[in-house]
């Protein structure tokens, strides 16, 4: 009895270190399970998706721009001598036809005097010249003369009156000049520029030398009534400039106050250093609040005449393919596809070629995905998704390049690079 006991707990510790020795084996088994599904998981990359939406319908474009007078004319002498007084300081106001200036000019005076003597002496020998032609002709009844006589006489006379004439023309010559001894506003305006003092000598050309070898005119008067305002549209927006187009302005001397301006005209050509196009805006300023000279912040809201499609510029790769995508197709697996990218906007680049508002472009992707590589797809935090946000403005998004903000300049570096390869 004792035997058969002792033998079936023999027996029983076998089959319990064996089923013990079992329960080991497998969950070890499911241990190195858990592990390589673990290590699976983690070698899929997580990313972000968005995808690529049209251009709204308008976008405004923030450009600089320069203000001018509507007219604005340096003011030059016609004469030579001296400034006897000015009458007009900087910033007065003036009509046109006010006095400017006066000029002395002795030399001019005493030219202008020798003309009238010499018109007088013409005028005496003309009436002399006359007076005999006449008797001669009185001679002709008696035929005390021959006719010759008489033609010479006539034509001495008529020649004579033509010296008249010619001095007449000088006078009157010079008693233009002497009017231009007063310098006078040409228009209503401004005196936006005084460069005389009494006593200063004009040359012939009637600027003031000075010794360093600068030529100066002697007034400067605008027209500040209306204002031109110049800005140098992308050649990317010069078809979008027409008539009814009108741009909100601002400039640094009034902080956060904002002027309209019409649009005139296009110059209809593009610089071929910068690609843009002047373009010309008509501003009313009858208060003469906006002067020569300033420069303007101008916001220019016009039509999208081709809604492309837009992505952030945050999903761009650039390798030796060039510029290209990664998208996400319906089984998580990564494809590569190239693009074309027709302008570079200010977070943004604008697209005609590549992709299409269904497919899922990665946002950030990393260097270390490739072309096949199974990925798993997350929800973007806040901010992240540039083009789908719906609370952000499409136009800000959608602002182009311009003076005041320019694209990311890695970026146009990035695409010249791929574009060359």
């Amino acid at each position: 009895m004792k035997k058969s006991s002792q033998k079936f707990i023999v027996i029983l510790a076998i089959v319990l270190g064996v089923v013990y020795l079992g329960y080991r084996v497998i969950e070890s088994r499911k241990h190195m399970d858990s592990l390589t599904e673990k290590a699976m998981e983690n070698d899929v990359r997580t990313v972000a998706i968005i995808k690529a939406e049209h251009l709204p319908a308008q976008e405004t474009i923030k450009l600089p721009g320069t203000i001018q007078a509507w007219f604005q004319a340096p003011i030059y002498a016609q004469v030579s001598g001296y400034v006897k007084m000015w009458h007009k300081d900087w910033g007065a106001l003036v009509k046109k036809g006010d006095v400017l200036a006066e000029i002395y000019a002795p030399a001019l005076d005493a030219q202008y005097a020798q003309s009238k003597a010499d018109l007088a002496s013409e005028v005496a020998l003309n009436e002399l010249a006359i007076l005999t032609a006449d008797r001669w002709i009185a001679l002709r009844k008696n035929q005390a003369v021959s006719e010759q006589s008489i033609s010479v006489k006539v034509a001495e006379a008529k020649a004579q009156q033509a010296k008249v004439n010619a001095a007449m023309q000088n006078v009157r010559n010079f008693e233009a000049l002497i009017n231009f001894k007063t310098i006078v506003a040409p228009y209503d305006g401004v005196v936006i520029n005084r460069a005389i003092n009494v006593g200063d000598f004009i040359n012939k050309e009637g600027t003031i030398s000075l010794p360093e070898g600068e030529v100066r005119n002697l007034f400067t008067v605008a027209d500040m009534s209306r204002m031109r305002l110049f800005v140098s549209v992308p050649e990317a927006y010069g078809a979008t400039m027409h008539d009814g187009l009108k741009a909100d302005l601002t400039v640094p001397q009034f902080p956060g106050r904002h002027f309209t301006a019409e649009f005139l005209t296009t110059a209809r050509g593009f610089n071929v250093g910068t690609r843009t196009v002047v373009t010309q805006f008509v501003i009313e300023n009858e208060a003469r609040d906006l002067w020569p000279g300033s420069y303007a912040s101008v916001n220019i809201t016009v039509d999208v005449p081709n809604r492309h499609l837009s992505i952030p510029s945050s999903a761009l790769v650039f390798d030796e393919m060039g510029t290209r995508v990664a998208v996400v197709d319906d089984d998580n697996i990564v494809h590569f596809k190239p693009i074309k990218i027709t302008r570079i906007l200010d977070a943004t680049v604008e697209l005609t070629e590549g992709v299409s508002t269904e497919d899922r472009i990665i946002n950030n992707p990393s260097a270390a995905i490739l072309e096949g590589d199974k990925v798993s797809i997350v929800t973007p935090a806040p901010g992240y998704d540039l083009i789908n946000e719906e609370k952000k403005p499409a136009a800000e998004s959608s602002k182009p390049a311009s003076h005041a903000e320019m694209p990311d300049p890695m970026l146009k570096q990035a695409l010249n690079g791929s574009q060359a390869s």
